[in-house]
């Protein structure tokens, strides 16, 4: 017994030491950035291309809109039950490793997603593709995390943001071009080669650092001791939260026996998963879930802003395409080509504050970006009207954009403050579980509160569309004599000019319910980003940016 102890903790002082070695891999950091980013960028853009292709895929397998609509679901599911386990299956066959598996099965299953030939097979490979997708992101983070030296790591991560953050504009945009002029297939197709390329650039670049080879190697000594407990706990609970979130307003919520059995399953998981994970901490073990993560103060508020910072971005981005296409005429297309220019600032804008990182405090310039993000909300609800030009909204998401930028690598720089390099996979993999999750829950919050805030103003408007109301009179006749005097002489007769009077007034009335409804959803999001500018000073002054944090 007495052997064995020594032998352990010979064993963990040897991987403690190895993550307190400065080390720094062979080829030049910026080609491992670039080959890593590439399939990243891939995998965010496949979670949004699709959206704007549903119409076309249900048409084109002889499914429904609902039914299409699982296309985006079982995607999100796999994806988000991956997330947080990929450091956790990184220990057991490395990060390199790992890697090249998700992009395999990534390229792999987008092939055949572009050729299945009905709905549930397409949805069994997006499944899979989820799967493969799930573990790209939080890969490459720990990868920069250990490629960049810590003061040169907001550089790095400005990089990644460009992936994760300009992806979801530009998806929408490509999605509808490439179903427009081609076929819905080819959004799965175009997968293919960029996985192939990543594979070869990553066989040839990417290595594990020697902090993770010792414990990979540690861990096959001790054998193939997965939790699957702990793994199956998060499957359980990660994907019936994903389930309730994007089915939810679908089937009204509590109001359908499915939602309310997915959320009790998804609660009951997610509390057994954490009592579950401190058991086997206090025992020694290695858990699914690293919670002690949650002590570090800079941590769990980083992990608190990236899922604010995942709301707004992905609430916003599906509010304006909705916003102008329903209420505006917009098509698909259009609609992706109003928010583009917001990818394109953000591009812009992410290298700037790539350098900038180096020199400012990061919470600085974290109260900045929220303040900014508030404050292009603020403009939104004043200046968004149904005489909106495509011009008005465009500058409108500009300013939202360059906020965004001000966010995403301050942000992610404090996660890593103070954590010691063999956490960094922890580290990545829970930071993007709460930039997504943040994503989906701003998404079924915008589908939700329009379609009830929606109703509620027309509830108002219908109690004013009375025969007694003269302000209602006055515009049935003013456009009932417009019909007549646009139909030239004779006008027609009056009392189907009246008619038709009434159902224009209801349309308009309909569309200015809709459009408080859009205000009301960005005012709620303009206060919940306002919130995080005084949160953000709790994370104590910075500290180790010039180096990594000692072990624990």
């Amino acid at each position: 017994m007495a052997a064995t102890t020594m032998e352990e903790t010979g064993e963990s002082a040897e991987v403690v030491h190895a993550a307190e070695q400065p080390w720094r891999p062979k080829h030049n950091p910026w080609l491992i950035a670039l080959t890593v980013t590439l399939a990243t960028f891939m995998e965010v853009l496949d979670t949004s291309i699709a959206n704007v292709a549903l119409p076309h895929i249900a048409g084109g397998l002889g499914a429904s809109q609902d039914e299409a609509t699982w296309v985006i679901t079982s995607y999100l599911v796999a994806n988000a039950i991956i997330l947080p386990a990929s450091a956790y299956l990184t220990t057991f066959i490395g990060r390199k490793k790992f890697y090249m598996i998700c992009v395999v099965i990534f390229g792999i299953s987008s092939a055949m997603c572009g050729l299945a030939p009905t709905l549930p097979i397409l949805i069994l490979f997006r499944l899979i593709q989820g799967a493969g997708g799930g573990g790209l992101g939080p890969s490459e983070q720990a990868i920069l995390a250990d490629t960049f030296e810590p003061k040169q790591r907001g550089q790095a991560f400005a990089l990644y943001g460009l992936a994760v953050v300009a992806a979801p504009a530009i998806g929408p945009t490509l999605g509808g071009w490439i179903t427009d002029n081609y076929d819905w297939r080819w959004i799965f197709f175009i997968n293919v080669p960029v996985a192939i390329l990543s594979l070869v650039l990553t066989t040839r670049m990417v290595e594990d650092p020697p902090h993770i080879t010792k414990e990979v190697a540690a861990n096959k000594l001790k054998g193939l001791n997965l939790d699957y407990i702990g793994f199956g706990l998060l499957a359980l609970g990660f994907g019936s939260l994903e389930f309730v979130l994007d089915k939810g307003q679908e089937d009204d919520w509590f109001g359908s026996s499915v939602i309310t059995a997915f959320a009790i399953v998804c609660a009951v998981s997610l509390i057994s998963l954490i009592i579950w994970s401190l058991w086997r901490l206090k025992k020694g073990d290695k858990t699914i879930l690293n919670l002690t993560l949650f002590k570090q103060r800079s941590f769990a508020v980083s992990f608190t802003l990236l899922f604010v910072l995942g709301f707004s971005l992905y609430a916003s981005t599906v509010l304006i395409p909705q916003y102008v296409q329903t209420l505006l005429g917009y098509t698909a297309e259009l609609a992706g080509l109003v928010i583009s220019p917001g990818g394109v600032t953000i591009m812009l804008m992410m290298p700037v504050v790539g350098i900038l990182i180096t020199r400012l405090d990061p919470r600085v310039m974290i109260s900045f970006g929220f303040a900014l993000l508030t404050y292009s909300l603020y403009l939104m609800h004043s200046h968004m009207n149904l005489g909106s030009s495509f011009a008005d909204i465009m500058w409108l998401r500009i300013v939202q954009a360059a906020s965004l930028a001000f966010l995403f690598i301050p942000i992610n720089t404090i996660a890593y403050n103070n954590i010691p390099r063999s956490q960094n996979n922890d580290v990545s993999g829970l930071s993007n579980l709460a930039r997504n999750v943040g994503g989906s829950v701003g998404t079924a919050f915008v589908a939700t509160m329009l379609s009830r805030r929606s109703q509620a103003h027309q509830g108002y408007m219908i109690r004013n569309l009375t025969p007694s109301s003269q302000a209602f009179n006055d515009r049935v006749n003013s456009v009932a004599g417009f019909l007549q005097g646009s139909r030239g002489p004779g006008g027609g007769n009056h009392a189907d000019a009246i008619s038709a009077a009434q159902g224009n007034v209801y349309n308009m009335l309909h569309n200015q319910a809709s459009m408080l409804a859009y205000l009301d959803i960005i005012a709620v999001l303009a206060v919940f980003t306002a919130i995080m500018v005084p949160l953000v000073w709790i994370v104590p002054k910075p500290g180790h940016m010039d180096g990594d944090a000692p072990a624990h």
